[in-house]
């Protein structure tokens, strides 16, 4: 479980958890953050990533076989260094001047010095390196102090901790357009699915009332209970857990399976962050999740992602009224919550007013962005993801030997009729079936590359019955 001490967090152990050791203020800084699934990172090239506001550079290290991440700036004359490559010594090379750097942020060569020359060896030459370490599939970052990355929890799944074995995940990301404390608020309101993911992840009809209560909190966060669940015949033991400043997970443990909802918002920077989405299953048998198994990640992203973009619209605007009416400090008057299916919304605010935890203090939010750009799909996830990555390559080129074929099957029907009996019953089938199905393949290739690049302008809520 959740490790939280019964007395509002105040007797854990200094430098143990994250935030800080000032009891009444939480340091979004001093925490660990998921900035990558490891399966999604490209060994061959550096990855450009921002962490509260700060531009990052994650490359794989050959030497050391292991990840690692720089501030993206060259000590030099602060090129990014994400522009730059991997050279074949395994160094991190910047783009501008050449400069290389290894895995510890030290410069090992600059090509531009006289023979005997020892300018890397300053520790003006050095990179700015960045704790880093793999934690259940993903790789984490420290933004803080370097020195209290050892002694800072990392903020790990715990029921997979807890019993390992058995578990079957599906895991999806997507860089969103509002703020990690909007994309917890909306997660830790399990009320809003039945209305909001109509058609897609909920239904209208399972709405009834939902008893959720707060059991213990603290600086580290809250764990709470569920009264019942949100269908009328979900049955076992419901609960939901926050882990301060950025995990949170509802746990639905049931004769029938345990399944798990897992969301880490990563703070990139005001009113945008980077949603990991999990989604651990546990079944008394091995059908369910070998059935789970059969399916591509990209397959399981395309739905995702419309479940997403459910409310990624409303969701970009609320932030912004909120803030307007005076952000967590004001949520009581702002937000009117009178029944207990807001309790989780609640506590959350209430944890960041009691502890000072604003991610960004003292900015604003930006300018609200058309809606065509809250629904693009292809630079918040789709470049970025390996899976969605190979499979739209897949699919185009498919589309394209698919409209190549259908073409020709077209002109050659005249050419085919000086040498063939074009009249009888095969030929004719053949003649029109060919054109047909390749054309009916780009057609459909083509409906399907589209969702890899953008999402849908009407939620399935909105149509018609």
């Amino acid at each position: 479980m959740l490790e939280i001490e019964p007395n509002l967090g105040d007797s854990y152990l200094e430098n143990i958890f994250p935030g800080g050791s000032d009891p009444n203020h939480f340091d979004w800084q001093e925490a660990w953050y998921p900035v990558h699934y490891l399966d999604d990172l490209d060994k061959s090239k550096p990855t450009p990533f921002t962490l509260l506001g700060k531009d990052i550079v994650i490359w794989w290290d050959r030497q050391t076989q292991s990840w690692k991440a720089f501030v993206d700036q060259c000590p030099h004359r602060l090129a990014l260094l994400s522009e730059g490559r991997i050279n074949d010594d395994g160094l991190l090379e910047c783009p501008y001047h050449g400069w290389s750097f290894s895995g510890d942020g030290n410069c090992q060569h600059i090509p531009q010095q006289v023979a005997g020359g020892t300018a890397e060896t300053s520790q003006r030459a050095s990179a700015t390196s960045l704790p880093t370490t793999a934690r259940q599939g993903l790789l984490f970052v420290f933004a803080g102090k370097p020195e209290n990355a050892a002694n800072t929890k990392v903020p790990v799944i715990e029921p997979l901790v807890e019993s390992p074995e058995g578990w079957v995940v599906i895991n999806t990301f997507r860089d969103l357009p509002y703020d990690a404390l909007t994309l917890l608020e909306n997660i830790l309101d399990p009320s809003h699915v039945s209305f909001t993911h109509h058609k897609t992840v909920g239904n209208r009809k399972n709405v009834a009332p939902l008893g959720l209560e707060v059991i213990e909190s603290g600086k580290q966060g809250f764990q709470g209970i569920w009264q019942q669940g949100l269908k009328p015949n979900q049955t076992g033991k419901l609960s939901t857990t926050f882990v301060a400043p950025a995990l949170m997970w509802h746990d639905i443990n049931s004769q029938r399976g345990r399944i798990l909802t897992v969301v880490y918002a990563t703070p990139i920077r005001k009113g945008e962050c980077r949603l990991f989405a999990r989604f651990p299953f546990k079944f008394p048998t091995k059908l369910p999740g070998f059935l789970i198994k059969l399916r591509p990640r990209w397959y399981y992203h395309m739905g995702q992602n419309g479940v997403l973009e459910d409310d990624q619209i409303f969701l970009h605007y609320q932030e912004r009224y909120l803030e307007a009416k005076g952000g967590s400090p004001n949520f009581t008057k702002a937000f009117y919550l009178p029944t207990k299916a807001d309790t989780f919304v609640f506590e959350l605010h209430q944890w960041v007013n009691q502890y000072n935890a604003e991610p960004f203090p003292g900015q604003s939010l930006p300018p609200p962005r058309p809606k065509e750009h809250l629904l693009e799909r292809y630079h918040s996830h789709t470049v970025k993801c390996a899976s969605c990555r190979d499979a739209l390559a897949r699919i185009e080129q498919m589309r394209f030997w698919c409209g190549v074929l259908a073409v020709l099957a077209l002109v050659s029907i005249p050419i085919l009729g000086l040498y063939f009996d074009t009249t009888s019953t095969v030929a004719v089938v053949i003649e029109t079936v060919t054109p047909l199905a390749f054309g009916a393949a780009w057609l459909g290739l083509s409906k399907l590359q589209k969702q890899f690049y953008e999402g849908r302008t009407v939620p399935p809520r909105n149509l018609p019955e």
